[in-house]
């Protein structure tokens, strides 16, 4: 297999204002650019710090993050994330219950490098992803091509766990030809600069946590987390299962917005809205039931 130009990926710790204002410059004088922007092209080292900065560095308001302390993931939702939503008692049943917890107890995972179950996991997904591609190691040049920060994929798990490499690893298994179709961007007019498969993968974990209210204890208290243990109660894995299809649904968005990498968190913020309508239908009982579980099948 024939990797594609690795592509540099930069993020900033601490964005200034100088800096954005500098940026917004740049962008208005891309703009006068008459070279079309819709094909694929060569890396450039300063686009994709702007894709990395406007995907994941907005500001935060309130710091929050799965594990650890606050990183680009964290800041990604939260403000979008921390709307008031009234106060409702319900009751679980004993099997949503125990699935819940389950669920739960997975979200406090951290990923850790020194684990031999973890790195046979990271091992798993690259193999799936590139299977005629030998990988020279756990830390390679070689995983930016997946979509990585750098060249060790083990750094970007910070603000998400363990959960986040299980979601792509359940994606490629069990829908692969979905996951090559997402990983090798094979449909659709696509962007001069894609947003980034690794990492994009990660903040759609985090997205669908905030949003379910999963971390919420002992039970979720937003309309989408109650209805969400509906289709847990029927499917264990109804939340590997909706994080496949938001990924679907996230480049569909993508692709139909023409959007551009400074974009990013519309597309994503979008996903979550129309997934938020899906669920919130009347004649959803399943997973399955899910207008846009179609997604994973074109």
């Amino acid at each position: 297999m024939k990797f594609r130009k690795h592509k540099q990926y930069f993020f900033q710790s601490c964005p200034c204002l100088h800096q954005i204002e500098e940026d917004e410059a740049w962008e208005r004088r891309e703009k006068g650019n008459k070279k079309p922007r819709w094909h694929r092209s060569s890396s450039s080292a300063h686009v994709i710090a702007q894709l990395a900065k406007y995907m994941f560095y907005e500001p935060v308001v309130i710091p929050t993050a799965m594990v650890g302390t606050r990183s680009w993931i964290g800041g990604l939702f939260t403000r979008t994330s921390r709307r008031q939503d009234k106060s409702v008692d319900y009751t679980l049943s004993p099997l949503q219950e125990e699935r819940l917890q389950r669920l739960q107890d997975r979200l406090l995972i951290p990923y850790d490098e020194t684990r031999v179950d973890h790195q046979e996991s990271l091992k798993a997904l690259w193999k799936v992803a590139y299977p005629h591609v030998s990988l020279t190691g756990l830390v390679s040049e070689q995983w930016k091509e997946m979509g990585w920060q750098g060249p060790n994929p083990s750094t970007d798990f910070r603000g998400c766990g363990f959960i986040a490499l299980e979601n792509l690893l359940f994606s490629a298994r069990t829908y692969p030809v979905c996951f090559r179709r997402l990983l090798l961007k094979q449909r659709g007019d696509r962007a001069k600069w894609e947003y980034p498969f690794a990492v994009a993968g990660i903040n759609i974990s985090f997205m669908l946590i905030q949003m379910l209210d999963l971390q919420n204890t002992p039970k979720p208290k937003c309309l989408p987390g109650m209805n969400f243990l509906k289709l847990l109660e029927e499917d264990e894995k109804a939340f590997d299962v909706l994080y496949c299809i938001a990924f679907a649904m996230m480049d569909a968005q993508w692709l139909a917005m023409h959007a551009s990498y400074m974009e990013f968190n519309e597309v994503l913020q979008a996903t979550r809205n129309q997934l938020e309508r899906e669920l919130s239908l009347d004649d959803i009982h399943r997973i399955q039931d899910l207008p846009a579980y179609n997604l994973l099948f074109q």
